[in-house]
């Protein structure tokens, strides 16, 4: 019920715009996420928005370049990248958590995940 788009490949520096539908979320109110796997590591989160979107939280990794937001009146989010680097390149996957409130930094917290999307960031 989650689908994500947006991936590609793209130069060290440069910027990419992610995006995540929503469909079928049995719930009024949801939190969302984004989080990124690279071959051989483990999922990581990469933000995190509160239903209303007035609160958005960051991994340091990607604080200052990354911006999350959310429109709920098209039930999608987005993932703004910029100054993309080379350990940015990963799949990206974003996430929803039916039960409780922003901030939500664990994969185990959220009941709903998108297929994923290739993030690849050349040097």
């Amino acid at each position: 019920q989650l689908q994500a788009s947006g991936g590609g490949l793209v130069q060290a520096g440069g910027s990419l715009r992610l995006s995540c539908a929503a469909s079928g979320i049995t719930s009024d109110d949801y939190v969302m996420g984004w989080f990124r796997q690279a071959p051989g590591k483990e999922r990581e989160i990469v933000s995190t928005i509160s239903w209303g979107g007035g609160r958005t939280y960051y991994a340091d990794s990607v604080k200052g370049r990354f911006t999350m937001s959310r429109d709920n009146a098209k039930n999608t989010a987005s993932l703004q990248m910029s100054s993309l680097k080379t350990e940015d390149t990963a799949i990206y996957l974003c996430a929803a958590a039916s039960q409780g409130v922003a901030p939500k930094w664990e994969a185990n917290d959220y009941d709903y995940w998108g297929q994923g999307t290739q993030v690849t960031v050349s040097s």
